[in-house]
């Protein structure tokens, strides 16, 4: 039994977001004991830039007429998409950077999107469950000064939800750099409480995706 973790913070010794994932993947283990923890880490090996136009480009080119950086490309992206597909569950842990999607994740979603087991015609991710941890540094929900200021969230689930179709838990966590940032001070009694409720989020959504698993083996 196998777990895939991919994490995108690029400050991993102070994750708000690796830390929720800590929580989702002490439940799978507690449930799974004897199961593989398969993780990526894209601070410390990020995509590289290019990856995802070598591997579209090679991908009209028959295999002789490749490059060698589109060699490459394609079979990392077989590389990623192998992960995904081998995997019994998945955990994505993305931060909001800069009101955006992480860089680190798009550069490897879009990669791992050119194969053809999980492009737009793939199924081998339909109904595989998973959680993604979001973690937000504001708070940009309705009725806050910033409210639609997170684009990022709302992709995510586009891309996990429904296009590869993963039964998918979301974890969010807002306001994290409340103690950080003294411009946020103000906020620190209701940062406190979503956190509270992020880490319950993350315990319950932990259990849910080993005892999801649990009913697809039976």
């Amino acid at each position: 039994m196998t777990l895939f973790r991919l994490d995108a913070s690029i400050l991993p010794a102070s994750s708000a977001s690796r830390e929720l994932g800590d929580l989702v993947e002490t439940e799978w283990k507690a449930a799974h004991p004897t199961s593989t923890v398969l993780h990526r880490d894209l601070a410390s090996d990020p995509v590289p830039a290019t990856a995802w136009r070598d591997a579209v480009q090679g991908g009209f080119l028959a295999e002789e007429e490749r490059s060698v950086s589109q060699r490459d490309a394609i079979a990392l992206s077989r590389t990623f998409a192998d992960e995904l597909t081998g995997a019994d569950a998945l955990l994505f842990t993305v931060p909001l950077y800069n009101y955006g999607v992480s860089q680190h994740f798009k550069t490897w979603f879009d990669l791992a999107y050119t194969d053809p087991r999980i492009d737009p015609q793939g199924t081998a991710l339909q109904g595989k469950p998973a959680t993604l941890v979001t973690v937000l540094g504001g708070n940009y929900e309705e009725g806050s000064p910033k409210e639609g200021w997170d684009h990022s969230t709302g992709w995510l689930r586009r891309v996990l939800e429904d296009v590869w179709g993963l039964d998918l838990r979301v974890v969010h966590r807002a306001f994290t750099l409340v103690g950080v940032n003294p411009a946020l001070d103000a906020f620190a009694e209701p940062a406190a409480e979503l956190k509270r409720a992020a880490e319950s989020a993350a315990v319950r959504s932990g259990r849910e995706l080993a005892e999801s698993r649990g009913r697809r083996v039976a």
